[in-house]
């Protein structure tokens, strides 16, 4: 049975100019995602041939290490997601395990397969969730990606809910997408998110899961002008973040959370909110519309035009239509397809399907238009897609969501799209989002 206590008063510390809402009440919840830079990776020198490690040395990784933990005690934030955490040395382990269970929290970790010697850890805190489940995903890709699944209830029902027994239950993830070392590697990402959601949602669907708030929490090594965003945003996930400064889309250099190893800058640490209330397209549909949106762009990225990309790919045919085999050609030309990380056969010929509007096995110069080059952005998930909802006249349930309240990036400079340049504790900046449970009504989706 689990033990219900009363409510811990959510709070976050002030510390130097770092600061968030003062008035934070008992029924919110705090999240924190920090990649915290692996010993093993971070170099001691900015001079690219000097190999030094901090991992070489103890007194170094330590001293940072419990720096990082003495901020995150400070926080206390009921739920916190690290990335690059040195599974691969058993005191820093141990270090962690010992300061955050005595602190009150739950947590769990995962390394990254084949021995990269980094991976994740999430963590609770017992006074705010209990554990339902976990699960460890295991991407088994370039990169040998990683995430966690963490299905948590609130211990203590919030007041919107006291009148009857909805259960308040939250997914959490976590997780660290690969680093786009080259543009190659985009479609890569994007199968890391696209595998992802297919686990979150195979398990929503294997326990017949009421509606309930998911977060997708971590490193996702991408900017807002990426196709990762737009593929969660067409799910209907927001950047928390940005909804609690009121940030747009097209708001991509408004902050920074990363400097990287080539010294550039950018946001690509997200804490993504998805309510219960959200309608959704169906996530094969979101993920064939995102793959059309990178190939449009790479056609436009060789500065061909309409008509010179559909000549592209009617390179085999006579006629002014495009065969599936040079749909399939351009994908290979392009790198899309034809390498072990690719798109499959079923893929391409679910995009063809997609893109031949009329079924008759070509695809002219309309459709090519139509599905390809003039495509509408990607939505932001409100659309309804009746193919995948149930009745709303009949199903319509109440179910707790989150509003987002607050949120800070740490340090406070790169809040303005600022590096500081005395910041050492790691080459991430810290992410917190402070949540608030509303209610709201949802109709529960047919997967």
């Amino acid at each position: 049975m689990v033990r219900r206590k009363t409510m811990l008063k959510g709070r976050i510390s002030r510390i130097g100019r770092y600061a968030i809402a003062s008035s934070i009440t008992d029924q919110c919840i705090t999240c924190t995602t920090f990649n915290i830079l692996a010993p093993i990776y971070k170099r001691l020198s900015d001079d690219e041939d000097d190999i030094g490690r901090e991992s070489d040395y103890r007194a170094y990784w330590l001293a940072r290490n419990r720096r990082i933990l003495d901020w995150l005690l400070r926080e206390k934030s009921t739920i916190i997601c690290l990335q690059e955490y040195w599974v691969g040395n058993e005191e820093l382990v141990s270090m962690y395990e010992k300061r955050l269970g005595n602190a009150g929290y739950i947590s769990f970790q995962l390394a990254r397969t084949n021995n990269r010697g980094d991976g994740l850890l999430t963590a609770v805190h017992r006074d705010y969730f209990s554990i339902i489940n976990h699960r460890d995903l295991l991407l088994n890709d370039f990169g040998d990606r990683v995430a966690q699944l963490l299905h948590v209830e609130l211990v203590s029902p919030c007041f919107l809910n006291r009148s009857n027994n909805v259960r308040q239950e939250i997914l959490i993830v976590n997780t660290h997408l690969l680093f786009p070392h080259d543009s190659t590697l985009c479609l890569v990402r994007l199968h890391q998110v696209y595998e992802i959601l297919q686990n979150v949602e195979s398990y929503q669907k294997e326990f017949e899961l009421n509606p309930m708030p998911i977060l997708l929490c971590g490193d996702w090594n991408g900017s807002k002008s990426g196709h990762v965003y737009k593929f969660l945003r067409s799910q209907g996930f927001v950047s928390s973040y940005d909804t609690a400064h009121q940030y747009t889309d097209d708001d991509a250099h408004k902050w920074v959370s990363h400097r990287n190893h080539r010294g550039n800058i950018c946001g690509v640490d997200f804490i993504w909110l998805l309510n219960p209330n959200r309608y959704r397209k169906l996530l094969k549909t979101s993920w064939n519309e995102t793959v059309f949106s990178l190939f449009k762009s790479l056609l436009r990225r060789a500065s061909l035009t309409v008509k010179d990309a559909f000549t592209f790919l009617k390179v085999d045919s006579e006629g002014d239509y495009v065969t599936y085999s040079g749909f399939c050609e351009a994908l290979r030309q392009l790198k899309l397809a034809g390498h072990r990380y690719g798109l499959s056969e079923k893929e391409m010929k679910d995009l063809w399907v997609q893109a031949d509007i009329d079924g008759n096995g070509v695809l002219d110069y309309r459709e090519f238009q139509q599905r390809i080059w003039y495509s509408e952005e990607l939505d932001d998930g409100s659309i309804h897609d009746n193919d995948h909802l149930h009745d709303p006249v009949h199903d319509i349930q109440q179910a707790i969501g989150f509003s987002v309240k607050n949120a800070v990036l740490f340090p406070t400079e790169v809040e303005k799209g600022m590096w500081p340049e005395d910041y050492s504790l790691s080459d991430h900046a810290r992410l917190t989002v402070v949540l608030s449970p509303v209610q709201m009504p949802c109709s529960k989706l047919i997967f």
